[in-house]
């Protein structure tokens, strides 16, 4: 009996770093091949849970923020808002996100490039700390049920400084990420922000 139950354990083990190797070697063939180019097209980062997001300076252009309620790694419907641009420059990205092995150890993964372009970017955002300038703004309020068509804003050009973004959900039809660089390191616990 004793010997069936060690049996079980090796074998999750196993069956996990197989599938951790794999996982790994598929992202190091992306990233491979997006090393080469330093582009990617129609790049969704999402349904993994919270991550976050900080740079130093973002110049966007056709800004729209729209709230709305979406899905986050502890709710099914939190408010959040959701964040377009057509295009958008930044300054020192850093994207990371904690997760948790199953020997209950965290590991923390850090995607940075010290300048972004983006084309067709979408995020869905449930907490947003930042400096923001807007040209050309404009808020409209209609009556709708539909919290999206609610209220809206919208501006011809937005600047993002010193941000920090959780979200749950980032979108875009090109990224080009010039020097990045991708790192895994051991942390104590996860980021929380409430």
């Amino acid at each position: 009996m004793k010997d069936s139950s060690v049996k079980i354990g090796n074998t999750m083990k196993k069956k996990f770093f197989i599938a951790f190797l794999t996982g790994f070697l598929s992202l190091g063939g992306i990233i491979g091949v997006f090393g080469l180019s330093g582009t990617a097209f129609a790049m969704p980062l999402g349904g993994m849970g919270e991550f976050f997001v900080e740079f130093d300076e973002l110049h966007g252009e056709d800004f729209q923020f729209i709230p709305k309620t979406g899905e986050t790694g502890k709710s099914d419907s939190a408010p959040m808002v959701r964040n377009k641009m057509s295009k958008a420059n930044i300054t020192n990205l850093h994207i990371y996100k904690d997760l948790k092995l199953p020997t209950g150890n965290w590991v923390r993964v850090h995607i940075e490039a010290p300048s972004a372009s983006i084309k067709g970017l979408i995020q869905d955002a449930r907490f947003i700390d930042a400096n923001l300038s807007f040209e050309e703004m404009a808020i409209k309020e209609q009556n709708s049920d539909d919290i999206s068509k609610n209220w809206t804003q919208n501006a011809t050009k937005v600047t993002i400084e010193n941000a920090k973004i959780a979200t749950s959900y980032l979108f875009q039809s090109m990224v080009s990420l010039d020097g990045a660089e991708i790192s895994m390191e051991m942390i104590e616990g996860p980021e929380t922000i409430e």
